[in-house]
């Protein structure tokens, strides 16, 4: 594998970590309002998927997008801003923390709602499919998303038009804090995709080498107008579902065990071992990465709030028959 693309998953994924303990830490300062769902622990989907897609591909997140939308190419800088609700936000400041878009980076947006993201995304390749386009779709869920029906109902359409959609469970076993086997008949997810006549995988989504190169796989059959793909990856996430949250349903002893699977330590095991990164270019990567979050914050803090709070909410009818743009 390319040095080049060993360092960019580090990057990516301390970025990733880096950038949600700010967030925390401004949310604990009260410069972060509503809910907050962080990432730390599960990094390696996001950047592993991502990493695979093509430029054109349109993403559909849920609510813990930021690390989505950053890997997508989205500036940390317009992440922090929305999440401060500010003008400079890449939503400005309308969406805050669950609503991150970016139509320039084909970044369809975060969804509040549980199973959310399945009709957008059966919509989205629907209409692809029907202008032959080269693109893919590469929708984001979680684990207690499986049960929704627009589950059953995307899955279904979506393989019966062989729609090019790559949809990726991000499995971090908790609904909430409800464990996936107490509230799924069957845990595996992947399993699930025989059901309506597609193809499933589950791979390790605590190694972005393994993830990289299953996302591949997957997007090259959806791209060959097979149909979609199931690709369920299965993670943890070290905080709470939200900062609300305490976490008190875990144990520290299953912490502590999956902390010792980091995603960002194993793959500097394995890149040190390998001769793909040495000490000194981790170090200047890290270096870089706090400038970049110290830089997002400050940004953050410099940008002025909206303005104009009805833009967009309102239309004069009269323009609409006037063929107004």
């Amino acid at each position: 594998m390319q040095r080049s693309l060993i360092r960019q998953f580090y990057r990516d994924m301390l970025l990733a970590r880096q950038f949600e303990e700010a967030a925390a830490e401004q949310y604990r300062q009260g410069r972060i309002a509503g809910f907050l769902h962080l990432y730390p622990g599960e990094e390696a989907v996001a950047v592993g998927t991502l990493r695979a897609a093509d430029p054109g591909d349109y993403v559909v997140s849920t609510y813990r997008e930021h690390v989505h939308a950053m890997v997508r190419g989205i500036p940390p800088e317009a992440v922090m801003a929305e999440l401060f609700g500010r003008a400079g936000g890449c939503s400005r400041g309308y969406g805050g923390s669950m609503h991150l878009f970016s139509p320039e980076h084909r970044f369809l947006g975060g969804y509040a709602i549980v199973g959310e993201t399945f009709p957008v995304a059966t919509g989205v390749g629907y209409w692809l499919r029907m202008t032959d386009s080269a693109d893919a779709v590469l929708c984001y869920f979680g684990d207690g998303a499986v049960n929704q029906g627009t589950f059953h109902e995307s899955l279904n359409m979506a393989s019966l038009w062989k729609l090019p959609i790559l949809f990726v469970c991000e499995n971090n076993h908790y609904q909430i804090g409800t464990e996936i086997h107490r509230h799924s008949a069957l845990a595996e997810v992947h399993r699930r995709a025989c059901a309506y006549g597609m193809l499933g995988r589950r791979v390790d989504g605590m190694d972005v080498l393994a993830v990289y190169e299953a996302s591949r796989e997957a997007l090259a059959q959806v791209r060959s107008g097979a149909g979609p793909f199931l690709l369920e990856c299965e993670t943890y996430r070290y905080r709470g579902h939200s900062m609300a949250d305490p976490a008190s349903y875990r144990s520290a002893i299953e912490v502590e065990e999956l902390r010792a699977r980091d995603p960002l330590a194993s793959l500097w095991r394995k890149a040190e071992a390998a001769g793909w990164m040495t000490a000194d270019e981790r170090r200047a990567i890290e270096a870089e990465v706090t400038a970049a979050v110290d830089g997002a914050v400050a940004f953050a803090e410099q940008s002025p709030p909206p303005t104009e709070l009805q833009a967009g909410v309102y239309a004069r009818p009269l323009d609409l028959y006037r063929g107004a743009p």
